[in-house]
């Protein structure tokens, strides 16, 4: 029972490290890494720091996923739709 559970544990993190692996390269692939790095600032902030301001703000997801897709205090951005929410959900995980 014990095994079970620590692979199940594991086959979690896994899943999760795919599914970050794969936001990180729709980020790459949509152009957001130009501008942003997940650590550190480059000519835009770093995503962890988007996450760090946002953290607890219920209405973030929706407000950012809305200024990106106007290109509100941001250019504009290539992903569109589910993409954009998909990017805005793995930044906010940061």
């Amino acid at each position: 029972m014990k095994a079970m559970m620590i692979a199940a544990v594991m086959a979690a993190g896994v899943l999760a490290a795919g599914s970050a692996s794969a936001s990180e390269a729709l980020a790459k692939s949509s152009g957001c890494l130009t501008c942003h790095a997940v650590d550190t600032k480059k000519m835009g902030p770093a995503f962890k720091e988007t996450a760090k301001k946002y953290k607890g703000n219920a209405a973030a997801e929706g407000k950012l996923v809305e200024a990106l897709s106007k290109a509100q205090g941001h250019p504009e951005v290539k992903a569109k739709g589910d993409d954009l929410k998909t990017l805005v959900k793995w930044v906010l995980s940061l």
